[in-house]
């Protein structure tokens, strides 16, 4: 428990942003399990438009601080290489 009354708000205040940082990621693993369902099945134009909306995600996410911009553009860089091939 935190001892002073700054402790107890850095408290409320992490406990705020963790749950947000979970929704986004969350949201994040969604886009990429339906944009590795829709490559798998061989759909290439739907698979392009939902590469899209998956890339959008990541630079979003970068923006708030809750994905480090290496990290999404490795993935965004590996997502696309992948179409790619489907291609």
């Amino acid at each position: 428990m935190p001892n002073t009354k700054s402790a107890e708000r850095r408290m409320r205040n992490s406990a705020r942003k963790h749950l947000h940082n979970r929704s986004i990621m969350s949201r994040l693993r969604n886009l990429e399990k339906d944009y590795r369902a829709l490559l798998t099945a061989g759909k290439k134009d739907e698979a392009t438009k939902e590469l899209r909306d998956v890339a959008s995600a990541f630079d979003k996410a970068v923006k708030s601080g809750v994905v480090h911009r290496t990290t999404a553009n490795r993935k965004k860089g590996r997502h696309a290489a992948a179409l790619n091939r489907l291609k």
